[in-house]
């Protein structure tokens, strides 16, 4: 008997060992040794942004700093306090973390009490009882339970959980970032709108001095009516254009006060003209954006997550051991409860095992397959998602450099054609039409520099989010650091 005991006790512990179900094992993903688009080449005095390497674990997520614009890197610290999506994305990761503990509570026993008192009479029918008999209980049980986690499926939930929190984690992170990066882009447009409004004003201006030569010309007999006629066709329609950009510029700031948590109707910035230069932006190796990106990590951890799942699915095939002790008082009234002679107790172990369910088990073990390959799948179509964000990124911005080079010399080659213009003009060797053709040339060529400034700046945003933001994996919480700060939340 005492050799059975012994049995009986390490049983349950040794079979506790055994866990069924695949290991882990990252799925592989096509990487280039290197980006085929170029970075751009920045000037040697603007700022760097600095991206975490993949074994650094010290977060460096004040990308938007190298841009040097205090207006805008005190707009970005206001977007972590108070935008509502980011608070979403916050709550989702700590209702992810909480669930560790629904997971984890599983490996341990649950104790109930369940008190009691009952007066029986029994009936004089009863059989085998020939007269009436009352009694009286009063007990106080304490019921124990607990599965022993024979196949490993308990601790593949523990698992599955924090596989979930850590992805849940890396959503946080992925929300943060995109966020960042819209108000730098709404940033960027307003400021644009800024400049394409300074822009047309002075257009305004200098249209309105043109309007007043011609009209001088005119009265002095040296040009005819058309001219004026032309000239103010040409003020008033500037004039709409430098109307019309303050529509832009209003919902790019309703924009900015949303995403930094104010009501539009209470935020305003004051209009400055789009100034700023271009970051040079080290992108490193295509395998570093495995590290660097949030949402690659995020859809990684749940490739793990399903392939807990698959374990827990294999465990279904196996009889799973309930132990359920009891131990307790008895007496005909509470006082007798702690009295040693009304001490009673039982223990024991029962297993159970599904002979039939109809396929259940198969169904779902082939859903979990199922489901891990689409989680695989889209772990690699995340992977190569990113690598074409970032060429795509790096090729615009390489091409906007050139194309901004070319369109700096059409500016100036305007500019000159409408000096000479308006020369032969006013010495009458030219009618206003040329100057009129050199003006909206003149202007269609500022415009659209400062809308390649604004695309440049747009795109250097857009390639940082690419890469991650600085951002890196090793920064994910640990399962026991999400137990921790779980255990210690509010």
């Amino acid at each position: 008997m005492r050799r059975m005991r012994v049995f009986a006790a390490a049983l349950p512990l040794a079979l506790a060992a055994c866990t069924v179900g695949p290991d882990y094992v990252k799925p592989t993903t096509a990487t280039a040794d290197a980006y085929k688009e170029a970075p751009p080449v920045a000037p040697a005095d603007a700022g760097i942004w600095n991206p975490a390497a993949p074994a650094d674990q010290v977060p460096r997520g004040k990308w938007w700093e190298a841009y040097k614009d205090p207006t805008l890197n005190a707009l970005e610290e206001q977007v972590g306090i108070a935008n509502q999506n980011l608070k979403i994305a916050e709550a989702r990761f700590r209702q992810a973390r909480a669930l560790i503990g629904v997971s984890r509570s599983a490996e341990f026993p649950s104790l109930t009490a369940l008190p009691g008192i009952a007066s029986v009479r029994s009936s004089n029918n009863k059989p085998y009882f020939s007269r009436t008999h009352t009694t009286g209980d009063f007990i106080l049980p304490f019921d124990a339970s607990y599965e022993v986690d024979l196949w490993g499926r308990i601790g593949r939930n523990v698992n599955a959980a924090g596989d979930e929190a850590q992805a849940t984690a890396a959503d946080l992170q992925t929300a943060d970032l995109s966020l960042h990066a819209e108000l730098a882009i709404d940033y960027f447009d307003l400021r644009s709108a800024d400049s394409q409004k300074k822009l047309l004003d002075d257009s305004v201006a200098a249209f309105a001095d043109a309007l007043q030569l011609t009209v001088n010309r005119a009265n002095g007999g040296a040009a005819p009516d058309s001219d004026v006629a032309q000239a103010k066709t040409q003020l008033d329609t500037t004039r709409v254009q430098a109307t019309d950009i303050t529509v832009q510029r209003a919902q790019y700031e309703h924009a900015i006060a949303v995403l930094t948590g104010q009501s539009p109707s209470s935020f305003s910035l004051a209009p400055a003209p789009l100034a700023l230069r271009q970051p040079s932006i080290p992108v490193g190796l295509p395998s570093d954006l495995l590290q660097r990106r949030p949402d690659i990590a995020a859809a990684e951890r749940r490739v793990a997550e399903a392939n807990e799942q698959i374990g827990i699915a294999a465990a279904a095939y196996y009889p799973s051991l309930l132990l359920s002790p009891v131990v307790g008082f008895e007496g005909h009234s509470a006082a007798d409860w702690f009295n040693w002679p009304s001490l009673l107790w039982s223990v024991g172990f029962s297993m159970s095992e599904t002979i039939f369910d109809g396929g259940r088990r198969d169904a779902l073990s082939d859903t979990a397959r199922a489901s891990y390959d689409a989680y695989v799948a889209n772990y690699r179509q995340v992977t190569l998602d990113a690598f074409q964000q970032v060429e795509d990124d790096l090729a615009i911005l390489r091409i906007l450099q050139q194309e901004a080079q070319q369109q700096d010399e059409a500016v100036a080659s305007a500019q000159n054609s409408l000096r000479l213009f308006t020369n032969r003009y006013v010495g009458g060797r030219d009618t206003y039409l040329q100057v009129i053709t050199a003006q909206t040339i003149a202007l269609g060529n500022e415009r659209n520099q400062t809308e390649l400034l604004r695309r440049r700046m747009e795109a250097s945003v857009l390639l940082i989010k690419a890469l991650g933001g600085g951002w890196d994996a090793g920064t994910l919480p640990s399962l026991k650091d999400l137990e921790k700060s779980a255990s210690a939340a509010p």
